[in-house]
């Protein structure tokens, strides 16, 4: 298993600060180890749950699709299992309340994040794309209009949609199910303004999202990461910043707003 290496140093910190200050668009990119933080057990590596059980089957939006009322039935039967349990009591850990503050501060101008739980939401974050989608609402895979859970009635199976009568899904994206066009057309243009990501509680490994960061990079601008492990960006990174995330943000996130009153005073 990875160990972590010594904790971003103060210097480091400041460094990456000032290269936010600089940026013209900072966005930031979210993965799985945030969530951990917040106590919700990832899916690949030691301890995840596609690790413990294996990973589910790759078609699993067209099983969706085949027989949608069974899919329904599945969902509701699992509400308390090992993944939907946690999801129901995680909240927010100080990394997201960073990022969020990034934002409210003007200086973080979007986010993308892989996690479906909602927390980046929770935080108060407004300005987000959840690629992967969000646990708590409901799709239509014919118009993609989304609803809250609770606004949907399950009593009937599948449910329709209340705007054009489709059939209702997750708004979790299976496998083998294309990324929701809003969403992705979101990233694209919110990367392709950006000149420094900050890739947060991920590897940057899975595709499209890792694309968008990668993207940036390739256009010359700035990679920061912020990572318990050293990870397969790392090296092309301009600064890593090891340790959790939910010590880490917040520090990067003082030193930005310290800079910034300073510039403005």
């Amino acid at each position: 298993m990875a160990q972590p290496t010594q904790s971003a140093s103060d210097e480091q910190i400041l460094h990456a600060a000032r290269l936010i200050l600089g940026a013209s668009y900072p966005i930031a990119l979210t993965g799985a180890g945030m969530s951990v933080e917040s106590g919700i057990p990832p899916f690949r590596g030691p301890g995840g749950l596609w690790t413990k059980y294996g990973e589910p089957p790759m078609n699993g939006y067209q099983i969706f699709l085949a027989d949608p009322k069974k899919a329904w039935e599945d969902r509701i039967r699992r509400q308390n299992d090992e993944l939907w349990g946690p999801l129901k009591v995680a909240k927010p850990n100080s990394g997201h309340a960073a990022l969020a503050e990034l934002e409210a501060i003007g200086t973080l101008r979007f986010l993308i994040t892989q996690n479906v739980d909602d927390l980046h939401r929770q935080a108060g974050h407004q300005a987000l794309a959840e690629i992967h989608g969000n646990w708590k609402l409901i799709r239509c895979i014919e118009c993609g209009a989304r609803f809250a859970s609770g606004e949907i009635s399950v009593e009937k199976l599948p449910p329709e949609c209340p705007r054009c009568e489709g059939v209702l899904k997750s708004d979790t994206v299976s496998f083998g199910e294309p990324i929701p066009t809003d969403v992705l057309n979101a990233c694209m243009e919110h990367a392709a303004r950006s000149d420094l990501v900050i890739v947060a509680g991920t590897s940057a490994t899975v595709y499209p999202a890792a694309g968008f960061a990668l993207e940036v990079k390739q256009r010359g601008g700035i990679l920061i990461e912020a990572n318990l492990y050293e990870s397969e960006i790392t090296p092309i990174c301009d600064v890593s910043l090891r340790g959790p995330t939910g010590e880490v943000l917040p520090r990067l996130t003082a030193t930005v707003s310290e800079l910034r009153k300073t510039k403005l005073s």
